[in-house]
């Protein structure tokens, strides 16, 4: 059996708990165009067995090691013993050859499948397709089941505290550095073990997501951690992504700021093309184009009700704009806003009749206009 459909449709969020309640085992997919990225997670009655994520790769040996839990010698000896013809997962064998305990094997594997499921929960775009049956093998290099609900509840308030941080902390690639010594006294620090632990590695390079990686622990419970340093003054927080762009020769044209952010929204970096635009527009405040990007951008991020204003600037500045027209329908999807959306994608089918290049996308925003409107009315006369 095969369930799909858009997360338009149906969020990420429903979608994990319509497998958690009625017990499904199987394999769910989920891809996201706009992140050039694909997620998979395992089932087994209802139960999250593992996950993974194109874009943020985490072997359990190299987390291991990178982490401080086994040597390079015992990950090198597990590895031969699967050569060798030894068919056990690469965690049962560091437990075997007694280079880990139990539970940390469990614990680092409940690590890598919360991050997974955690990122997939933030996307609120893109498509998902689940096919029932019989888990296959995986990639998984040791097992656990982590109950659905658990997931979904944790994943909410991750979501809710994560709106205390994001001022300071507004992604996991930021870089925390060590602040600046004032006077000549050393300042007394009362810090908690895991904010030790977190301060250790934190050497101007390492952001929040390798940061996570090395100590063993949730990107966001580093990024808390973090926020409380900064708050105490301990850390400063630099934006990689926005660092770049003001690196910019500042009297370079808007056309290079423009095509270094695009290049590295088509590459996924978002954070990075945040930078760029933003910095575009720091310089070229008239240009409609760099708001359709910052749109972009928006979208990416989740951030629906910014992508909406920079689209809008963007058509105030430059009513022909066509691109912004089919973005701005979908943002306006996104936030239920059905009707509007139906007619600036009218709108984009109008104006660029002559100009759409695929024709599968053209008849995609036709099945859309159909379906917002259809829906539109529904919602209108819900007893009609």
């Amino acid at each position: 059996m095969a369930i799909e459909g858009p997360l338009k449709e149906l969020s990420i969020h429903d979608v994990f708990q319509l497998l958690d309640l009625s017990r499904k085992t199987g394999v769910l997919s989920v891809t996201s165009q706009l992140r050039h990225n694909q997620g998979t997670v395992y089932f087994q009655n209802g139960a999250v067995v593992y996950a993974e994520v194109q874009s943020n790769e985490h072997p359990l040996g190299g987390l291991l090691l990178r982490a401080g839990k086994i040597s390079e010698a015992d990950l090198q000896r597990a590895r031969d013993m699967q050569v060798q013809g030894d068919l056990r997962r690469l965690g049962e064998i560091l437990v075997a050859i007694k280079a880990v305990s139990p539970r940390e094997l469990e614990r680092h594997v409940r690590f890598q499948i919360e991050e997974v499921v955690f990122e997939l929960m933030s996307w609120s775009e893109g498509h998902f397709s689940f096919v029932e049956g019989p888990r296959e093998e995986a990639g998984a290099e040791a097992t656990v089941g982590i109950r659905t609900e658990a997931l979904l509840m944790e994943g909410a308030r991750r979501i809710d505290e994560w709106s205390n941080i994001e001022g300071k902390i507004p992604h996991l690639g930021v870089v925390p550095v060590l602040a600046t010594a004032v006077g000549d006294e050393p300042a007394q620090m009362d810090l908690l073990p895991a904010e030790w632990e977190v301060l250790a590695v934190i050497d101007g390079d390492n952001d929040i997501r390798n940061i996570a990686e090395i100590v063993g622990r949730a990107e966001f419970d580093v990024a808390k951690t973090v926020f409380g340093l900064e708050s105490a003054g301990i850390v400063s927080v630099t934006d990689p992504g926005q660092r770049r762009a003001a690196s910019a020769d500042e009297s370079g044209n808007v056309d290079d700021l423009i095509s270094r952010a695009a290049g590295a929204l088509d590459g996924g970096d978002v954070e990075g093309a945040r930078g760029w635009a933003e910095s575009a527009r720091s310089q070229y405040p008239d240009v409609p184009v760099v708001y359709l990007l910052l749109g972009q951008v928006g979208l990416a991020r989740g951030r629906v009700e910014e992508a909406e204003e920079h689209l809008r600037t963007a058509l105030r500045l430059d009513p022909m704009l066509t691109p912004a027209h089919r973005l701005l329908g979908d943002a306006l999807a996104l936030r239920g806003r059905f009707q509007e959306a139906s007619d600036w994608w009218q709108r984009w089918l109008t104006i660029g009749e002559h100009d759409h290049g695929d024709p599968d996308e053209s008849e995609q925003v036709r099945k859309a206009v159909e379906a917002a409107q259809t829906l539109g009315a529904l919602l209108r006369y819900p007893n009609g």
